[in-house]
C-alpha cells in the first residue's frame, strides 16, 4: 500500500523560504508522476507544480513560476522549494501521485493517491 507523507509545514515571513517533502512509502516511487497542489482558506483545491516519473519533465502553474521548484531524489522523497513567500501562499499543501508515470496534469482528478496535507503560514 503506497502512502504519502509531507512533512511539517509552519510559519514563514514573507519573503523567506521553505522547503516541504513528501516521503513515498510502498510501491515503487519511479510508478509515478508527482505533484503539489494547494489549498488556501476558502478556496478550491489549486495545482502548484508536477514532475514526471524521471524528473525529465516539470510544469509549474504560471503565476508561481520562478518562485517554486519541484524536485524528486532516488530515496523516495518529492520535494518543493518555495522562495520569497507571500501572504498569499498561505495554504495547506499536499503532495499527490498520478499512476501515469509519463503526464503532466494539472488535474486533481487524475491523481489516486494524497498526501495528508501540511499548513503553510506566512506572515507579513
Amino acid at each position: 500500500q503506497v502512502q504519502l507523507v509531507e512533512s511539517r509545514g509552519g510559519l514563514v515571513q514573507a519573503g523567506g523560504s521553505l522547503r516541504l517533502s513528501c516521503a513515498v512509502s510502498g510501491r515503487a516511487f519511479n510508478s509515478y508522476s508527482m505533484a503539489w497542489f494547494r489549498q488556501a482558506p476558502g478556496k478550491g483545491r489549486e495545482f502548484v507544480a508536477v514532475i514526471t516519473s524521471s524528473a525529465i519533465r516539470t510544469s509549474y502553474a504560471d503565476s508561481l513560476k520562478g518562485r517554486f521548484t519541484i524536485s524528486r531524489d532516488n530515496a523516495n522523497t518529492l520535494y518543493l522549494q518555495i522562495n520569497s513567500l507571500q501572504v498569499e501562499d498561505t495554504a495547506v499543501y499536499y503532495c499527490a501521485a498520478n499512476p501515469n508515470r509519463y503526464a503532466i496534469s494539472t488535474y486533481s482528478t487524475d491523481y489516486n493517491l494524497w498526501g495528508q496535507g501540511t499548513q503553510v503560514t506566512v506572515s507579513s
